[in-house]
């Protein structure tokens, strides 16, 4: 069923009827310089297990095992000592809340939730959520999870019934956005499943389906784990190289040689498809995942005949990039910072590497 959130002081309603769905992976991302999208789609909300928003402490005040109890394992700039479980909701979907205007600071362009909850609650004018909409931010509003009450949505007020989508029904993302540039959601999501592929990987070479896997993957695999004989800190190869492949619900049985499936998280409950067999598993955003799955990119010449003289395709053409595709530097840092294989020296290596030079290749 689909759900209401309601301010727990006085119970006005403060979103529409919304059905949770798996907090994506660049929740937190910043992207450039310009106004970004809503995080979340129209009639869905998801929640932030982690502690957010201020205050913040930083990583000098924090003891190894305190991190660590966290499921912080490697050094981050700051933590925050918010409350967890954070909600966050498309902008659309408020309802009955009023700005703060004392706590209406931000960067450049908007809010970006520095001062804390930024909207109040119109009944009772209790501070109950955040508004985030400042450039390189994705727009947002995050409740409070000390201020909302969640409750199941009134049918007569509009609620829904949430069912279970099909795999044909979820939507790929291209790798492109109508700009021409890569498509932020990608470098996120690629950016994430990268840890996780350094984590299973135990430091040996990773060799890559031809086509956009490699694309994405390859050319960060190749700067962070060279190719060639293991060198210290890495540990001893498990073998010469291990093969990648893609798997999940839709395609057919993965590879027997693979050693690694790149699989989908599903949309919903955020865990990771499982494959038969013991074959070790990388997450990756299910919109991506279809897209590198299931999409086919269209013909350069017909299959039969010729194309005109002087005509090389259909226009318009399709944009292209002016530049490699690069993994989000920030989103691969969050995430292999909280995996407990970056305790291992050769990937605290790696860890330490980017952190301190963040848009070195292939970032």
């Amino acid at each position: 069923m689909a759900d209401v959130f309601a301010c727990a002081g006085c119970g006005t309603v403060l979103t529409a009827p919304v059905s949770q769905v798996a907090l994506p992976v660049h929740a937190h991302h910043r992207y450039g310089h310009e106004m970004l999208p809503a995080l979340m789609e129209p009639g869905t909300y998801a929640v932030d297990p982690e502690p957010s928003g201020p205050p913040w402490r930083p990583w000098s005040e924090f003891g190894a095992d305190e991190a660590e109890a966290r499921g912080v394992f490697a050094p981050v700039h700051a933590l925050s000592l918010g409350a967890p479980g954070a909600v966050v909701v498309a902008p659309g979907d408020t309802r009955h809340t009023v700005l703060i205007p004392e706590r209406c600071d931000g960067y450049c362009m908007g809010l970006d939730g520095r001062d804390g909850p930024n909207l109040a609650c119109s009944h009772c004018g209790q501070p109950v959520a955040t508004r985030i909409d400042d450039c390189s931010l994705w727009q947002s509003v995050w409740l409070a999870p000390d201020a909302v009450r969640r409750s199941p949505a009134n049918d007569s007020a509009g609620g829904t019934t949430a069912r279970e989508a099909s795999t044909e029904e979820w939507k790929g993302t291209p790798p492109i956005d109508p700009s021409g540039r890569w498509n932020p959601r990608w470098e996120a999501a690629v950016g994430s499943a990268l840890a996780h592929l350094l984590a299973v990987s135990g430091g040996t070479p990773v060799t890559l389906p031809d086509g956009l896997v490699t694309d994405t993957f390859g050319r960060a695999l190749d700067a962070l784990i060279p190719p060639g004989p293991p060198q210290p800190p890495r540990p001893p190869a498990k073998s010469v190289a291990l093969a990648l492949a893609l798997a999940g619900p839709g395609l057919a049985a993965p590879d027997p040689d693979a050693d690694i499936a790149l699989v989908p998280r599903h949309p919903r409950t955020g865990k990771a498809w499982q494959p038969p067999g013991a074959v070790e598993t990388v997450p990756l955003a299910t919109d991506v995942w279809i897209h590198l799955a299931f999409h086919r990119a269209r013909l350069l010449l017909p299959v039969t005949g010729g194309m005109p003289d002087g005509v090389l395709r259909d226009d318009p053409l399709p944009p292209y990039p002016g530049e490699l595709f690069r993994p989000d530097s920030g989103v691969f840092l969050h995430t292999l910072a909280r995996l407990p294989a970056v305790r291992q020296p050769w990937l605290r290596e790696i860890y330490d590497r980017v952190r301190e030079h963040p848009y070195a290749n292939p970032f």
